[in-house]
């Protein structure tokens, strides 16, 4: 039988559940007006920029695109005033991490990962056969001081999310620096800030750049928030030459397609774009933190684009919201049954959200 030639750590993955797309809630329940706050996705759209410079490119997708996102690369460079050998493109930042975890882990290997966090980490170390190291959330915030002591001589990665996925809490500078202090030359801290656009205003967000000279720090960031590139699956690993250099050579040759690669590098330069994400944003949220006041629910104060909420059963409201075709994510895989989580939208999405919200907690 197949099945008996699977390799034996693949029995260990639960396979990753994203959010439910527009398109499948129209063909289950017959509904056509449908709005999506599940995926932390931007509502704005994409980059107008990028828009053109893809809209332009579209003539040249008979060929392949460039292997090394030598563009893109040199983009990023000079924004964070580094080489282009300090970065590595990824489908995503979720390819960061599976190529982190490819380069660095051997069967039986330890990774540090809070619980709960972005799911991503523990499916894939399981995928290589990794033995997993959970350390608990403190009061919904990743404990660094237990996630510290949690390292032993075979811990290979500690992953943090930094602001956290789901909860939308965030680890200061200090923390981070006591953290960082005196951690084994061997093991792998690996920085996920796919949000880090939206804590521009947060003082003391660390600065986890400076670590990049210590040579066993990966910084990871995304495209798909802030910049609204979701659906082309760009995101990128910032790291020392060295450890850039061993991560590619596990990298797939083309990874990033073309249409990728250079609507990425016109979006960064859509400063304009990014300033009105993040005030839709910060004005969505505080909307939401005051509708949510008036209906008595808990919620995280969050350093991202979306909000935790309690709402007492995250499936049932998932459900009913669905029904009322509000798409936003239930928390039952996160081992947070109480919850949901929802990202913000347009003014009019955010208000439809709560309209429905109220229907069912009022009802």
């Amino acid at each position: 039988m197949i099945k008996n030639s699977v390799r034996k750590h693949i029995w260990a993955v639960k396979p990753y559940k994203p959010g439910k797309p527009i398109e499948e809630v129209q063909r289950e329940l017959g509904l056509k007006d449908i709005i999506k706050l599940a995926s932390n996705e931007n509502p704005l759209g994409p980059s107008p920029k990028a828009l053109i410079a893809i809209k332009e490119h579209l003539i040249k997708i008979n060929r392949y695109p460039e292997s090394n996102c030598f563009y893109l690369k040199k983009a990023l460079a000079g924004r964070f005033n580094l080489t282009p050998s300090n970065f590595i493109i990824g489908n995503g930042s979720d390819e960061i991490i599976v190529l982190s975890l490819r380069t660095f882990i051997n069967p039986d290997d330890e990774v540090v990962v809070a619980t709960p966090t972005f799911l991503i980490y523990e499916i894939q170390a399981n995928a290589c056969g990794a033995r997993i190291v959970t350390v608990p959330l403190k009061d919904f915030r990743y404990d660094l001081k237990k996630m510290k002591r949690a390292i032993t001589s075979r811990t290979k990665i500690v992953f943090i999310a930094n602001p956290d996925n789901p909860t939308g809490t965030y680890v200061t500078e200090k923390e981070v620096l006591e953290f960082m202090d005196g951690m084994p030359k061997k093991t792998l801290v690996f920085f996920d800030e796919a949000y880090f656009e939206f804590t521009k205003g947060l003082k003391d967000f660390p600065r986890t750049l400076k670590f990049l000279k210590n040579n066993n720090v990966i910084v990871a960031r995304s495209l798909s928030k802030a910049y609204g590139l979701a659906g082309l699956r760009v995101g990128y690993g910032i790291a020392s030459e060295e450890l850039i250099g061993y991560l590619e050579r596990v990298r797939e040759p083309f990874n990033v397609n073309s249409l990728a690669q250079v609507g990425a590098a016109a979006a960064l330069k859509d400063e304009d774009f990014l300033k009105k994400t993040i005030r839709t944003t910060e004005k969505g949220k505080n909307y939401l933190y005051r509708e949510l006041n008036k209906l008595g629910l808990l919620y995280l104060t969050s350093a991202t684009n979306f909000i935790l909420v309690d709402v007492g059963d995250g499936e049932r409201i998932f459900n009913f919201l669905l029904k009322e075709g509000v798409i936003v994510r239930d928390m039952k895989a996160w081992k947070l049954p109480g919850f949901i989580r929802v990202n913000v939208g347009t003014e009019p999405e955010n208000r439809r959200f709560i309209k429905a919200l109220k229907k069912v907690i009022l009802e």
